[in-house]
């Protein structure tokens, strides 16, 4: 707090009441601070929900609980890096620019424990389970009076000019991305916890102020637990009327102190004596209290609480308590404050002897012959008579029922670990050549958003970012082993049940026009194939069947139990075009906010997008002393048959290299055309095996053999 000198309550706290007997003891306490009608009186509520960077600005004292925004006491200037992506197969390079800031905020002018949930820009930044929604680099300060400077302060200031802020707890980010916030810091704030358990009200207001004494035994009001409350204004007065108010008391002096009171039984009857009475206007009390209040059942933020009495003609009144309260408790105090109010209107000034010169302000006491009870608001000796001015004290309040309204709170699910898979893929959907590594990502929860990605190609000596994953893509495992088919029919009698990683992943139906658009794609084991039935058989397991096998150029393959299953959806695809060739690995790690360490996968690249498809079709015919062998190619270009003629070829020339082996030597000829003619006379024996290699630009492609005499 700004101000931590206790100014007189009612005049109450300056020194020992003894020595004034023998004059004129004027003792008030409230001087209808406490209950005189306002339009608004109170800490705004505003002043924590909003962040500032002001000097001169009080720093709260926070105690419980509380959602706090904070003061900015130090940060850098915005840090711009530079990410260059594409330029690769005749595509224009973009340079992509991200901003960072590391920025300090105070939370509290008192030590705490620890802090909770942190939201940015009113969005969940971190869980209540300490998980952050995105990368952070975070660090706390509790407010200790040994703690030491911040490391990233006393670098960026130098060590003799960076403050420890001794008995301040503030929170430090370090490099914070900026890009979902608007490239701008976002709004901060933090549900701090200063203490473990709710604090009573008495405790609170002695440690703001050491003459008020923390507990009053049998005083339930006094030792109210508050959830949570922030210290702070013009002056510590105020803040304790408000802990007044929060607790349904008011103050006591006792000795040369002052003590938290609340209970309403009188504790001394008064004879009514001489003395004047009088009752205030109606007017004059409110018809209505409002209390604004912090709930947490709304996480913390502000709840409003409305206590009314019908048919009253005086004004409104609302208060701010900066105080957790719940909204039971909020409306228990609106209807104290409004009864005390109304109540408040008959006063009484009774004159008494020299015996009632132990009645305090504050005290309650009771009047002979009549009903209820009155609290001393002065009191004053003179000539041996003691003079005491009352207000009346209301009925107790029946508690009413109250509601936090309809809370609408973000989910808070710690995202889970990173799944990451690597793959070549062939060229696809009309692609050029080329290796093309496709990474898929997801996570353990249906709350995984996304991971960044690094890449190595050389065994991880050095890692180049690859840029973030677009989304999270649909993962799994095979659970039952499952035959090889021909490519060449729907498979419509293999069944695969697949695991997938969690509960929140789907899988649909498709009909052959969806799966002919490339649909239901993927990646099970080494295989690439579609599939155009579904049936979810449990939790996260589905049953896939009318298969179409080996697409791509791939080769149908036994599935086994444990390979992976992965959907390629383009929007959850990040492609990373690697500076290696076929026979080279290539290491894939990613990080997402759920992960301490990185998650790797690696594949060793074949040159599936940039090598010919093996020739198909390959026959062998022998007549008139010659082995004739014809086959057909095929394109990695193109994967339909647009013009029902041919397909286009996908390099710059076409080319085969045959090889006839035979059981002493081996024969190779190249070709241009899909057919070739080796005289046996050539072959030194009679051939045994016959096999076809495509020629590319960038190398050939795997055989296509024929063990010959089979078909003889």
């Amino acid at each position: 707090m700004a101000t931590l000198v206790l100014t007189t309550v009612g005049g109450l706290a300056g020194g020992p009441i003894g020595a004034a007997l023998g004059g004129m003891l004027g003792q008030a306490v409230d001087r209808n601070v406490l209950f005189r009608p306002k339009g608004r009186h109170g800490p705004r509520l505003n002043d924590l929900a909003v962040q500032t960077s002001r000097y001169g600005q009080p720093i709260p004292r926070l105690f419980g609980r509380m959602r706090v925004a904070g003061h900015v006491i130090w940060a850098t200037d915005l840090v711009e890096r530079r990410e260059r992506q594409g330029g690769s197969k005749g595509q224009p390079a973009m340079t992509r620019y991200s901003y960072s800031a590391s920025v300090a905020v105070a939370l509290s002018a008192r030590a705490i424990r620890g802090v909770g949930r942190i939201w940015a820009d009113g969005n969940l930044l971190r869980g209540a389970a300490g998980d952050w929604k995105v990368p952070v680099q975070f660090r706390l300060h509790l407010g200790s009076e040994d703690q030491a400077a911040d490391p990233l302060i006393a670098s960026a200031e130098g060590g003799e000019n960076a403050p420890a802020h001794r008995g301040i707890a503030y929170a430090v980010f370090e490099d914070l991305p900026l890009e979902a916030f608007g490239n701008r810091i976002p709004s901060l704030t933090f549900e701090v916890i200063a203490d473990d358990e709710p604090v009573p009200a008495a405790t609170i207001a002695q440690a703001l102020a050491p003459a008020v004494i923390a507990s009053m035994p049998g005083d339930e009001a006094a030792m109210l637990p508050i959830d949570g409350f922030s210290a702070y204004g013009d002056s510590v007065r105020s803040v304790i009327e408000t802990l007044a108010e929060v607790a349904g008391a008011w103050f006591v002096p006792i000795g040369d102190r002052v003590a938290m009171r609340g209970d309403p039984a009188p504790t001394r009857m008064l004879a009514a004596g001489a003395g004047q009475r009088r009752i205030a206007p109606p007017a004059r009390a409110p018809h209505a209290m409002t209390v604004s209040h912090y709930d947490p059942a709304r996480d913390w933020q502000a709840g409003v609480q409305r206590a009314a009495r019908p048919g009253a003609l005086g004004p409104a009144m609302s208060i701010d308590l900066a105080a957790a309260l719940p909204a039971e408790r909020a409306r228990a105090v609106a209807e104290t404050m409004l009864a005390r109010t109304s109540s408040a209107r008959a006063t009484r000034r009774i004159v008494t002897d020299i015996a009632a010169v132990d009645v305090l302000p504050g005290s309650v006491v009771s009047l002979s012959g009549e009903a209820g009870a009155w609290r001393v608001r002065s009191a004053e000796i003179e000539r041996f008579a003691v003079t005491i001015e009352l207000v009346a004290l209301p009925p107790p309040v029946v508690a009413l029922p109250a509601a936090s309204g309809r809370v609408l709170r973000q989910v808070d699910v710690p995202a889970g670990q990173t799944i990451v898979h690597v793959a070549e893929l062939p060229a696809m959907m009309g692609e050029g050549a080329g290796p093309t590594i496709a990474v898929v990502a997801a996570g353990s929860t249906p709350h995984w958003r996304r991971a960044m990605i690094h890449h190595s190609i050389d065994d991880g000596a050095s890692w180049t970012a690859a840029g973030a994953t677009p989304a999270a893509g649909t993962i799994g495992t095979i659970v039952a082993a499952a035959s090889a088919a021909p490519a060449t029919l729907v498979d419509r009698r293999t069944v695969i049940e697949v695991s997938l990683a969690h509960d929140g992943m789907m899988l649909t139906s498709m009909d052959a026009a969806g799966l002919d658009r490339g649909g239901n794609l993927a990646l099970v084991g080494d295989e690439l194939l579609q599939f155009g039935s579904v049936e979810q058989v449990g939790a996260g397991r589905w049953r896939l069947s009318d298969l179409w096998r080996g697409r791509f150029g791939t080769t149908p393959a036994l599935l086994a139990p444990g390979d992976r299953f992965v959907i390629l959806e383009r929007e959850a695809m990040l492609r990373i075009l690697p500076l290696t060739g076929a026979g080279g690995t290539v290491r894939v790690m990613a990080r997402g906010v759920g992960d301490e360490q990185g998650v790797e996968a690696a594949v060793r690249l074949t040159g599936a997008a940039s090598l010919p498809l093996a020739p198909v079709h390959l026959s062998a015919d022998i007549r008139e002393g010659a082995l004739a062998l014809r086959w057909r190619r095929r394109s990695r270009v193109d994967w339909w048959w647009r013009d029902h003629v041919d397909v286009p070829l996908g390099e710059e020339r076409e080319a085969y290299e045959v090889t006839v082996t035979t059981a002493i030597a081996s024969h190779i000829v190249v070709t241009a055309v899909p057919y070739v003619t080796v005289p046996l006379s050539a072959l030194n024996g009679a051939p045994l095996r016959a096999a076809v290699r495509q020629i590319g630009s960038l190398g050939a492609s795997s055989p296509a053999t024929l063990t010959l005499g089979d078909d003889e």
